[in-house]
């Protein structure tokens, strides 16, 4: 059997975006149609990882910020 949800769909279930009755048609979805509970497995998967991720902006940026902040008024003006 092959659902017709898109994985914009299952990522709004994951984060409990959908109504109560777009949930319950999902739920029954994934217990009925095993690819798409794969497809749904590998989007919590990703989510989970996507959470563990540390950003942080690179040392370049950094120095071009505060080299502007060091800047006085009137020169930043002309910028």
């Amino acid at each position: 059997m092959a659902s017709n949800y898109t994985p914009e769909d299952l990522i709004q279930y994951l984060y409990k975006e959908t109504t109560p009755e777009e949930t319950a048609a999902i739920e029954k979805a994934l217990a009925e149609d095993w690819t798409l509970k794969e497809k749904f497995e590998v989007i919590k998967k990703a989510a989970h990882r996507l959470g563990k991720m540390r950003f942080s902006p690179r040392t370049e940026t950094v120095l071009n910020i505060l080299h502007y902040a060091a800047k006085p008024s009137e020169q930043k003006n002309l910028n």
